[in-house]
């Protein structure tokens, strides 16, 4: 079981000792070397009490699966009575920033156990977000604090994140920035004090030239094997990571990550076809961890592995051999 890392906030400002002691993430991003957003997968407790949850400048986003528990909670400064809910599969709870510390409880409602996936973030994320993509004024904005809702294009961002922790998939960190960047534009939109009204939010119509464009593609070919980031690709634009991401989205119907996994695949393809490389050297020349990821992404893609690819391309050539004419035959005809 993975250890949680001092750098993980989830860690460091939610868990006091006794609770670290009982429960740790499984998963952290802290170990994938994610930046920008933090999250962890967790085995929760059948029952837990007196969790007191600080004063946080993050925003939250908490995913729970599995048997359904009963949650509860109360605002410690304000002397509040306990607010409870219950949570079952698919289950969301959504946190802004906290000035003030509350106090958690829970127990499990069924045999069956619980796991959350917490998705973490600045404020500064979504004002810069509110600012740049959607020309909104960032200190206007309220996010609503929910908790035992479901959205759909929520859960999928959420699954998405987990799945890529989870398999240490091709360049993770940029699918998190990207997914991050759909989700901060997908909380302004719906879940703000302007979220009722998200035609207050102009959509951009704004697209990357084919000049801009082009240098993007650039420099996704000219490193083939390095980890690229959101900001390296939008530096070759001039434009914020969360500008460049909505524009680029816009302009090709892919996301930043959709099209480096594409333009890797389609390499490796080449290289499958055309040379006897290895698939381990074949991975680490196209920009995937290791071969076990490049095997998953190849297969999830076009629904056939690396090595029946390969032995695909070799038959199909046998075969067109093999029905060349003769020099003999073709002089004669």
């Amino acid at each position: 079981m993975l250890q949680p890392s001092p750098r993980s906030p989830l860690a460091t400002l939610d868990l006091p000792p006794n609770r670290q002691d009982l429960v740790q993430p499984y998963l952290s991003s802290a170990r994938a070397g994610w930046e920008g957003i933090c999250a962890e997968a967790m085995h929760e407790p059948r029952e837990f009490e007196g969790w007191l949850r600080p004063v946080r400048p993050d925003i939250s986003l908490t995913l729970f699966t599995g048997g359904p528990m009963f949650l509860e909670w109360r605002h410690l400064q304000a002397q509040r009575s306990w607010t409870g809910v219950t949570l079952r599969h698919g289950d969301l709870i959504l946190r802004p920033t906290h000035s003030v510390p509350y106090e958690l409880r829970w127990r499990s409602l069924s045999s069956a156990p619980t796991h959350t996936f917490t998705l973490a973030m600045p404020q500064e994320a979504l004002a810069d977000t509110a600012q740049h993509v959607a020309g909104d004024d960032p200190t206007h904005l309220t996010l609503v604090e929910r908790a035992g809702f479901q959205d759909p294009l929520l859960l999928q961002i959420a699954l998405a994140m987990w799945r890529t922790l989870a398999e240490g998939g091709p360049d993770g960190q940029l699918f998190a920035q990207c997914a991050a960047q759909m989700l901060t534009l997908h909380l302004l939109r719906h879940y703000t004090s302007r979220g009722d009204r998200s035609a207050a939010l102009p959509s951009p119509t704004h697209t990357l030239s084919a000049r801009q464009l082009q240098r993007v593609i650039d420099c996704i070919q000219d490193q083939p094997g390095q980890q690229l980031t959101l900001r390296v690709l939008a530096d070759q634009t001039g434009f914020s990571p969360a500008y460049f991401a909505g524009l680029f989205r816009r302009t090709t119907g892919e996301t930043p990550h959709q099209c480096v996994l594409r333009l890797r695949l389609e390499r490796a393809q080449q290289q499958l076809a055309a040379t006897e490389l290895s698939l381990a050297h074949i991975a680490g020349a196209c920009g995937f961890a290791d071969q076990s990821s490049f095997t998953r992404a190849f297969k999830r893609a076009l629904g056939v592995t690396p090595r029946a690819y390969r032995r695909e391309c070799r038959g199909s050539i046998m075969t067109r051999t093999t029905n060349m004419p003769s020099s003999t035959s073709a002089s004669i005809s």
